[in-house]
């Protein structure tokens, strides 16, 4: 069959697709390389060949613990073209917490890079599995020795393609599996309603290990459009030199990084014309924030998203809408479907606060080995053994179908673009010395979406100081989940049954406290 007519059942059939269809065009444009598509997909192949002559078979889990990059894009294809599932995860993540990822699931190959190297040591300590690194080891050389030729697996497009690891209300991160098929159909999906197409140039800020930045890799390879991908957001004016040299079209973001960048803009009358797309999820995007940014960005379509990684993306709200929905995040992506149902499972009337459902081929298979999760998440749907993603938030819905965001079941803190567990800070806190119990909440704020709040019951006679609290987090936790701010109490209040009332702290510090619309990964 001619390459170009080849369908797309499977990830890495983008980027094989893209090197079909323009072999010499810009794939991936960092500050040490530029990349055509021909070549980012010989040295994918080129790592698939290296993981199955090593072992690799199909359905290995292949973790990546790497900054933004041509070597990270690279594993992640070279992952999948070996029949691997592939999990990337946060370079900023400590030891323990890497260790358990690693551990749950079962991971055959770790491959990092020289900047994280001892701390991939520490965590892969004891397990059964290879650890890779770019740039030693002889992985180079290997990979300069591997054919160019990747193997065949024999992969389906019901096959998993990823571990997406995300936190969960117990502490532990879990791992929510992603088929082929949900993932191809996802960028297919998200290409359509973004309006996207080849002439774009897409900027890449965010990590890789988050789902939102994870798919403008995927995305640029749909279109065969050019990736300027950066290793973070860091200095602002980095960022504006880029837009501006690149001439960029696509700035994904989070309310956090255009905070920034409007501080910077507004300051200088900065004007970006060049970007014809700006897409926001993770949190809101405030309402004051949306003209603001369309001077900044005087020639963008703006997009409001809401999502979670169980399903990538649930809805959008057309550009066009902002004026007189504001305040929603639209409708359902397309080839998708949204309804609202209580807690009894009843359909809910417009109007009315009612549980958000989502129904579609983007749907997670499940949690890795959390048969409890995987229940209460995915419930019976419409047809036969069909299952529905429950995604516990809260929404009510207009007439016109659009949908607003109400409220979280679960107490997920979502700060800087990022998913916080308030149970696994909490386990940090209390093995602090000198601290008798802890309590952490999110709480809502303009540049972050939501901030953390510790509130410290020191031990008796033990005197504590914030700062102590944030040094001691600091070095156990990734940066975004250092509390933002830190109370101290002679004591927590708490249930008859001996809970921590969160709820009750927040009452007690006035109305503010309460959670406003958010979104989601």
């Amino acid at each position: 069959m001619n390459a170009l007519l080849r369908p797309e059942r499977l990830m890495p059939d983008l980027l094989l697709s893209a090197a079909a269809r323009n072999p010499d065009g810009a794939a991936l444009i960092t500050d040490a390389h530029r990349l055509t598509w021909g070549a980012l997909a010989e040295r994918a192949a080129r790592m698939s060949r290296l993981l199955a002559d090593s072992g690799l078979e199909r359905g290995d889990r292949v973790a990546l613990y790497m900054d933004n990059g041509v070597d990270a894009a690279a594993a992640i294809f070279g992952a999948m073209m070996a029949g691997g599932v592939f999990l990337v995860i946060n370079p900023q993540m400590k030891a323990d917490k890497l260790h358990f990822i690693l551990e749950d699931s079962e991971a055959r190959v770790l491959i990092t890079e020289a900047a994280h190297a001892d701390e991939a040591r520490r965590a892969a300590d004891g397990l059964p599995l290879m650890l890779w690194c770019a740039g030693a080891d002889d992985l180079d050389v290997r990979l300069a020795r591997a054919p160019p030729a990747p193997p065949s697996p024999g992969t389906i497009p019901l096959d998993l393609a990823a571990l997406i690891y995300t936190s969960g209300s117990t502490g532990l991160p879990k791992g929510v599996m992603m088929t082929h098929q949900a993932m191809v159909f996802t960028v297919g999906s998200l290409v359509e309603y973004l309006r996207l197409t080849p002439d774009l140039k897409i900027l890449d800020v965010l990590p890789l290990s988050f789902d939102y930045g994870l798919y403008q890799l995927f995305m640029a390879a749909r279109l065969a459009a050019p990736l300027v991908l950066e290793k973070h957001f860091g200095y602002v004016g980095q960022i504006i030199k880029r837009v501006r040299e690149e001439e960029v079209s696509v700035f994904p973001g989070v309310p956090t990084i255009f905070q920034t960048l409007l501080a910077v803009g507004e300051k200088h009358a900065l004007e970006l014309p060049t970007v014809r797309r700006v897409t926001n999820t993770a949190a809101a995007l405030p309402a004051s924030m949306i003209p603001r940014l369309a001077r900044l960005f005087p020639n963008a379509l703006i997009y409001k998203m809401y999502g979670l990684t169980e399903c990538k993306r649930v809805c959008y709200l057309e550009p066009e809408r902002l004026a007189d929905k504001a305040a929603s995040v639209g409708k359902a992506m397309p080839g998708t479907e949204t309804f609202l149902l209580d807690p009894e499972g009843r359909p809910v009337p417009p109007g009315e606060t009612g549980i958000l459902h989502v129904r579609g081929p983007h749907v997670m298979a499940g949690y890795w080995k959390r048969p409890e999760d995987t229940e209460r998440m995915l419930r019976p749907g419409r047809l036969p053994g069909e299952r529905v993603l429950c995604t516990q938030d809260w929404f009510r819905q207009d007439r016109e179908g659009f949908l607003y965001f109400v409220g979280r079941s679960d107490d997920i803190i979502k700060t800087r673009g990022e998913k916080v567990s308030p149970v696994e800070v909490e386990n940090v806190l209390a093995s602090m010395p000198g601290v008798q119990e802890a309590a952490v909440v999110g709480v809502p704020d303009v540049l972050l979406g939501e901030k953390i709040r510790a509130y410290v019951a020191p031990v008796a006679g033990v005197q504590l100081t914030e700062h102590d609290v944030k040094a001691y987090c600091a070095t156990h936790l990734e940066p975004f989940m250092v509390p933002s701010e830190v109370r101290f109490e002679a004591s927590l209040p708490k249930t008859t049954s001996g809970k921590i009332r969160k709820k009750g702290l927040l009452e007690r510090d006035g109305p503010e406290c309460a959670r406003s619309e958010a979104g989601a990964g």
